[in-house]
């Protein structure tokens, strides 16, 4: 069993979403892994009956799924920072995706998911593999990097 209490899923390729995550280091308990490995696509398909490529966070505790900008904002709270960064991620959320996704090149659009969800029975059943396989930081890879 993980010490992960919750866990954000987020775009291994995408800088601002790696950027956002490495706010886990001031969180105990949270850790962090790549939309991409497997756990992570089963606890999105459990809680959403398909894997959106979005910015999760999954607090089993609190048995709340935050999608999109409010997983950007959740984190920014949790993680301390000022109301108004937190504000200004959460309400720039797409532009600055957008932007960043662009200057890096990075591939593929997130999905239009956003909010704050009850986390549904299949996903709390899926929830222990997803945090048996996160880590306590965001791990970056290049774009292109199959790694």
């Amino acid at each position: 069993m993980s010490d992960y209490q919750a866990v954000l899923v987020y775009d291994g390729e995408c800088p601002f979403c790696s950027a956002a995550a490495s706010a886990l280091r001031r969180l105990d308990g949270v850790g962090a892994i790549a939309w991409g490995e497997e756990s992570a696509r089963s606890f999105l398909d459990a809680q959403f009956g398909e894997t959106p490529f979005a910015l999760v966070f999954a607090d089993r505790p609190a048995d709340r799924v935050y999608v999109g900008r409010e997983a950007a904002r959740e984190l920014c709270e949790r993680a301390g920072l000022p109301v108004l960064i937190g504000d200004v991620i959460g309400d720039n959320y797409e532009s600055i995706a957008d932007a960043v996704r662009t200057a890096t090149g990075a591939a593929g659009e997130p999905d239009a998911y956003h909010g704050e969800f009850a986390m549904g029975p299949a996903a709390r059943g899926a929830f222990d593999d997803l945090a048996a396989n996160a880590w306590h930081t965001a791990k970056v890879t290049e774009v292109g990097d199959p790694d």
